[in-house]
Parts: C-alpha cells; structure tokens; sequence
C-alpha cells in the first residue's frame, strides 16, 4: 500500500481551500467597492469544488478505489442584486441618492472564511497523520 495517494489527496484539499480563503478574502476588501472596471459595484465571488480522481492512482498503477481528491471546477459571481444604500453625497449616488453597493456580506464571509480555514487545518492534520505512519513503518524497519 502506497501512501503517495494520501498525500495527493490531502495536498488537493489544501490548494483547493487556500483558493476558497483566497477568494473569501477578495470579496472582504472589496466588500465597500461601487466601482469596477466592468461597471457598476463589486460582485461576490464564489468557488465551487468537484471531486477528482486522485492523480497519483495512475501513476503508480494503484488500483484502489474510492480515492478522490478535491479541485475548484471555478470561480462563479454571486446573482444576487447589489444592496442599494441611501447616500445622497457619494459620488456614485443616483439621482435619487442611492448608491448601489456591493452584495458582500461580511458575516457570511466570515463564516466562510472560518469553515475554509477548518477545512484547511483538518488537510494539514491530515498530512501529519500520514507522515507519522510513514515515520512508525521505517522505525519499525529499522528494528
């Protein structure tokens, strides 16, 4: 048994949630943007993930099954209208005083940033777990 697979899969879940901290992050610092290149205010972004065939089971001509790792498929804008904000002295204000804003909300982010984060943590524990079996198979070699 190779243990190549354990860490492909749990170094897929680190890259594919590092995106998803990486894009939460985004939408926080652009949460107060009413002006994009596009036009308009800053859209919330979103990852979506997908389960993939582990890369190192065809390699290695491993023939277990059931392992998957995770990717980011992409990167979708939230459809969701901005929130409109009543501020007649902002430049980007319409003729009725409101500003179109940004449909970030920065408690749903915060969650998402806290579940990414978790996710992340339970990858690395992960790894560490599969290194120390590593470290205990040669230990017990060399016994």
């Amino acid at each position: 048994m190779s243990l190549a697979p354990a860490f492909a899969i749990s170094a897929s879940g680190l890259t594919a949630h590092r995106m998803r901290m990486d894009v939460i992050s985004a939408n926080l610092a652009n949460a107060q943007s009413t002006s994009t290149p596009d036009g308009g205010p800053y859209r919330r972004q979103d990852v979506i993930l997908e389960s993939a065939p582990s890369p190192f089971g065809h390699v290695l001509g491993s023939e277990e099954s059931g392992a998957t790792s995770v990717r980011v498929a992409r990167v979708v804008e939230d459809q969701q209208p901005p929130r409109r904000s009543y501020d007649p002295g902002h430049p980007h204000a319409d003729d009725d005083g409101y500003v179109a804003m940004p449909n970030v909300n920065p408690v749903t982010e915060l969650v998402d940033l806290m579940a990414a984060t978790r996710a992340y943590e339970a990858n690395v524990a992960a790894v560490n777990a599969t290194k120390r079996v590593l470290q205990a198979a040669l230990e017990i070699g060399q016994a």
